[in-house]
């Protein structure tokens, strides 16, 4: 299972509507329900109507489209997670799995993935000499 990494910075938010929001941009996660409208976007994008912010998010995508009957995908990575005390929000696509960590715990979230077998889009493979996790390297 391959692992890439968004080069963008988020913010989980809590806002009264979205009309100040541009749904047309890469990045744009609602979620509606009969208690609140949420919305997770880059820093730069939340809307001057939000109620509640939480800066400080990296996030990272399962590539490629996710049949519906595969089971466990999500599970897995967040148990791996969760054993490393690395908290996560996690966000489902039609096609995917997004999971967004603290922006101090996302390059180690990283580390425990590849460590763990995980393919990372764009970085190197583990072992590999151009800086890559080293076999001694894992948690």
């Amino acid at each position: 299972m391959e692992i890439k990494q968004l080069d963008r910075r988020f913010s989980i938010c809590k806002v009264e509507d979205y009309s100040q929001i541009n749904l047309q941009e890469q990045f744009c996660f609602t979620g509606k329900t009969d208690e609140e409208c949420s919305l997770v976007c880059p820093v730069e994008l939340v809307p001057r109507n939000a109620l509640e912010r939480d800066d400080g998010w990296r996030a990272f995508r399962i590539q490629g489209v996710l049949d519906f009957s595969l089971i466990g995908i999500l599970s897995r990575i967040t148990t791996l997670l969760a054993e490393h005390q690395v908290g996560i929000f996690a966000i489902s696509t039609y096609n995917t799995d997004y999971i967004l960590t603290r922006e101090k715990d996302f390059e180690r979230a990283l580390e425990i993935l590849a460590c763990s077998g995980y393919e990372m889009a764009g970085r190197p493979r583990q072992g590999e000499e151009s800086g890559g996790i080293k076999e001694g390297d894992c948690l």
